[in-house]
Order: C-alpha cells, then structure tokens, then sequence
C-alpha cells in the first residue's frame, strides 16, 4: 500500500469523527435539500450524536452494491463501529430484488432502478442533516428524478460515468470511434464475438445509436420511445441478436475472461473491466463513440425497513467523504461528485481524465433512469413505452 493510500485511509476515520462532531456542535442546522426531512426509518436517532451511539449498538450494516463499490471499510468499522456486509448485484432488477427480501439496509443504486423503489416506497427520504458530506457534492447531481422525489432528497449521490464501447485493438483498428461496429451494418468481421449488456436497459444504447443515425424517428430522450421509436429499437437489436457471442453481466469476470483469452473482441462495457483488462495488460481500449452513451448516476439509498439504519447514515456519509470517493472512483474508473476528492486521487490527472467538473462532457451521456408512459412533453396523446414494455421486449429479444 502506497504512504498516499495509508494517509487516505487516515483521512477517512478523522473525516467521519470531526465532521461528526462539528455538525453537532452546530445543532445539525442547514437548508439543503431534504434537510429536516422524515424518514419514518424504525430505530433511527433524532440527532448525529445518537444515530453514532446507536451504530456501536448495531453493530453491522448490510448493503447490496454494484461491484468495487464499497471502500475503506476496515476505516469506516474503526470509526463507527459497524462492520460491513456486501452482495455484489448483477443488474438493476436483481438488486430491486435484493432488497426487497428485507436482508439489507441498503445499497447503490442506477437510474432505472432508484426511480421504481421511490415510486414503491422500498426506500425513504432521507434526511440530510445528518450527511455531513452532503453539502460538498456538487449541485447538479443534486435533486434529479432519479435521486429525489417531490422536492425531497432519497439518497447521497455516489459517483457517475458512462457505459464504454470497449474493443481490442488487435482485431479493430486502434482509431474506431463509432458504435457501428456492434451493430449489423458494422459488425459483419467481429459476428460471434460481441459482448452485450443483458438488461433491458440496453434497448436504450440502441435508441442512442438510432438518434444519431436515423434523427428521421424525432428520439430526443432515449428512455422516452414512443411506439415507433421503440418498435424500430427493438428491431435493431432482433437484428443483433445472432450475432452476439455473450451477454453480460451475470458476472462481470466472465467478461473480463472473455476478452482476455479473446472470445469476445468489441462490446460495452464498464469502466470496471477496463481497468481490470489494463492492469492484466490486455490489449483493448474503451472510448466514448461520436453518436454519445448511456451512462450512469449512482445513489447510495436507504430500505425502508432497514434493521441497521443508523449504521446505514454513517455508511452514505462515509461513501460521501473526498477520501472514500477518491478511493472508489479510481477503483472502479468513475467520476467522484465531491470534487474535494480530486486532490486525494493516487493518478493526479484522475478528475481531468474523468470529466468530473466538465458538464459539457456529459450532455451526450444519457443516465439510466426508468422508463414511463409519460414523453415527457405537451402532447398528451402521446404514450411512451413503459418498463413492463420493455421487460417484455428483452425477453422477446433474448429469446
């Protein structure tokens, strides 16, 4: 371990013990979204002093998160006392089913999931007096649909990035730079060997990619697909479907293999496996294509009937701190949402490489979210395709 990695590690238990107690010290003041808020969470303190004496009490926190996610936990235990127990979850619709079994208190969560458990009460808002590192996460990530729910703060955002086009560079040529090559019209030479996401979200990269190249069909958003925008999405990946050498992510190793012994040549992929398919030296690059990506905007959110709920707080407030974000976004290759972790990455350059204070990086980013009947505009003839629609879809597809 690096002296920058132990004084990282330092940091975080200093960072949770003098944040603790200044916003004590302070009476837990604030306006910031979903400050004061009620939580209606059985068991949690009314005040930073107590939900910190009740988690000696717990003991424990049990979490569903996307994999790499959780950082610096031996730090976090030290601190607050909490141990930490982890289930790495395959996709968004495994980890809605993960918490709904009522094993844990919480987790990380995407888009197309956040939006379904608010709308279910599944999670609560919560109340971010009691996040000390709120205030430091940049505003625009803030109050976002997929985040809050009328006004009210559901969670601490946890970092963003986007969903890659990840290709070897000893099969395609090192300059390829559009999605075309997944894609029928492009995929002829790497046919059997396409890696592609395994979730119904993924009728949305195929929307991105028809926006860019046929904008006849008028898709702005693409999870807001009317009946001819999504009929043609779905062709469009009926249409890929023979061609496609695995589906993932139902471990995200396989992928990782499948590119190492070349298997699989170009696909989407996350900024997890490339870094893990660079430290093995495997010859692959992962770039944003010129037609714009899906992408991400993740949450740390608390179940409703968490059994650890104080234990939960101090572990959303610990995500949130520079240190735990400096780890995690180099970890997993990600942009941290407190900027304050920018000075504490290992790679000095890590912020820059990652977009994470430059907003016009991301507008061609489209982060996950749930789709709905509503477009989203005016017209109110128009009806969007739903979730259930597009579950259906998938299945049809994947046949």
């Amino acid at each position: 371990m690096s002296d920058r990695r132990r004084r990282v590690g330092l940091w975080a238990v200093l960072a949770l013990v003098v944040g603790a107690l200044a916003l004590v010290a302070a009476g837990c003041g604030g306006d910031d979204e979903g400050s004061g808020a009620s939580t209606d969470i059985e068991g949690l303190g009314t005040s930073l002093e107590e939900i910190q004496s009740l988690a000696r009490d717990e003991g424990e926190v049990n979490l569903v998160i996307w994999p790499g996610y959780a950082v610096l936990v031996d730090e976090f235990t030290a601190a607050t006392g909490c141990k930490v127990n982890t289930k790495d979850g395959a996709s968004s619709d495994d980890m809605i089913s993960l918490i709904q079994t009522g094993a844990y208190d919480g987790g990380s969560f995407s888009g197309n999931a956040t939006v379904r458990m608010m709308a279910t009460g599944d999670v609560t808002p919560v109340n971010t007096e009691f996040i000390t590192n709120f205030d430091d996460i940049q505003e625009g990530i803030k109050n976002q649909d997929y985040n809050s729910l009328d006004g009210q703060a559901y969670g601490v955002p946890h970092g963003r990035g986007p969903n890659l086009l990840m290709f070897r560079t000893d099969v395609l040529p090192e300059d390829t730079d559009s999605w075309s090559v997944i894609w029928p019209d492009g995929s002829g030479p790497y046919n059997g060997k396409l890696s592609i996401y395994d979730d119904s979200i993924f009728i949305a990269d195929a929307a991105v990619y028809l926006k860019a190249t046929q904008p006849d069909l008028g898709i702005e958003n693409p999870y807001q697909l009317n009946e001819e925008q999504f009929d043609a999405a779905v062709a469009l990946l009926k249409e890929q479907a023979p061609n496609v050498g695995e589906y993932w992510p139902g471990d995200v190793a396989k992928q990782i293999q499948s590119y190492t012994n070349g298997d699989s040549v170009v696909g989407t992929t996350w900024p997890y496996q490339v870094n893990q398919l660079n430290q093995a030296d495997v010859p692959i690059e992962a770039i944003k294509p010129k037609e714009g990506t899906t992408g991400w905007s993740d949450t740390w959110m608390i179940y409703s009937g968490a059994k650890n709920p104080n234990c939960m707080y101090l572990w959303m407030d610990h995500m949130a701190s520079p240190e735990a974000q400096a780890t995690v976004a180099e970890a997993f290759g990600e942009a941290p949402v407190n900027l304050k972790a920018c000075d504490l990455t290992e790679n000095a350059n890590h912020c820059d490489e990652f977009h994470a204070d430059d907003e016009s990086w991301w507008e061609d980013v489209y982060y996950w979210t749930t789709p709905s009947e509503d477009c989203g505009d005016d017209d109110e003839e128009t009806v969007c395709k739903t979730q259930a629609d597009w579950k259906a879809a998938w299945t049809e597809i994947r046949g």
